[in-house]
């Protein structure tokens, strides 16, 4: 019969750093006695070589001295500095020096950054995304909070045809991801499916009348435009994104309107409503040329209601 495997001892990391740096510690004190040797063996050759053979008589009347002492000398320093650092520099700048230095400057760059949010602007806190979807019944109104109204929309007001984007503008994504992000998303059903997966570090509510409604972990399914906002309460601008119904229904609500109006007419069979002036006052407008990574002219618009 065969006889039991010993099991084979394990080593854990800091066990193993000490062994490394044990090995270290032999390396450089080693080194340390080859050269106190050397110092040794070198300094009696430079005394034989100038007193008993005579070398280095040119040398003396250079340097007004015995040349042989200025070699002793300068080779004992570095004698000195090396021993120094064997014994006295690992002492004093070990592991545990380097660990406390360490930690110090965690420390600091706590303190560091602590210092910036505090002068930072406010910032409301989000709601913990939920681990099931659920459907809200509470209705209390923020009356700090600023919705608003985030579309894109062509000429003749067409924002989109069989639930897709009618055009590609690389500048109204990126700017449209930097408004919503951090923020809650208001959409409908429509919209929601549109999208491959949900977007990253914005938490989305869903309008929808399917009680049965299926979403991914963390995805939000109310009832109606009221029920989500009630729900965005503790973000001080939440974000409607659309699609068509679901912007009918806001604009009497919202507070504000950021709006990137693409230059052309286009065929779709989503509208956004028409924005009436005596409601709504431009605040901001910043025009863009058409180039390789957008494929129409358009305009950066906002709007806030009077």
């Amino acid at each position: 019969m065969f006889g039991k495997k010993k099991p084979t001892p394990q080593i854990d990391k800091e066990q193993l750093e000490l062994i490394k740096n044990a090995q270290k510690r032999i390396k450089q004190k080693k080194r340390l006695y080859f050269h106190f040797v050397l110092f040794l063996i070198g300094s009696a050759f430079l005394i034989l070589a100038n007193t008993v053979l005579g070398m280095g008589t040119r040398l003396n009347e250079i340097l007004g001295a015995e040349w042989f002492l200025y070699a002793i000398l300068i080779w004992l320093f570095f004698l000195l500095y090396h021993t120094f650092n064997v014994f006295v520099t690992y002492k004093f700048m070990g592991k545990d020096w380097e660990q406390k230095q360490l930690a110090k400057l965690v420390d600091k760059q706590k303190k560091r950054i602590e210092q910036l949010q505090e002068n930072l602007p406010k910032v409301a806190p989000v709601t913990p995304q939920p681990t099931t979807k659920e459907v809200l019944t509470t209705k209390t109104l923020n009356t700090n909070q600023e919705l608003t109204v985030i579309v894109a929309a062509a000429e003749n007001n067409a924002i989109g045809k069989d639930n897709k984007l009618i055009w590609h503008l690389s500048d109204d994504l990126k700017r449209f991801k930097t408004l919503t992000n951090g923020h809650h998303i208001i959409m409908g059903r429509k919209t929601f499916e549109s999208f491959p997966k949900p977007l990253p570090n914005r938490i989305h509510v869903v309008i929808s009348r399917q009680q049965d409604y299926e979403v991914p972990e963390g995805v939000i399914v109310v009832n109606s435009l009221q029920d989500a906002i009630d729900f965005c309460k503790n973000d001080e601008q939440p974000y409607i994104i659309g699609g068509g119904e679901i912007y009918k229904q806001a604009l009497p609500l919202a507070d504000k309107i950021e709006l990137t109006r693409v230059h052309d007419n286009f065929e779709a069979d989503t509208y956004f409503p028409e924005i009436d002036t005596k409601i709504w006052k431009e605040s901001a407008h910043k025009f863009h040329l058409k180039d390789d990574k957008n494929d129409h002219q358009f305009s950066f618009i906002t709007y806030v209601r009077k």
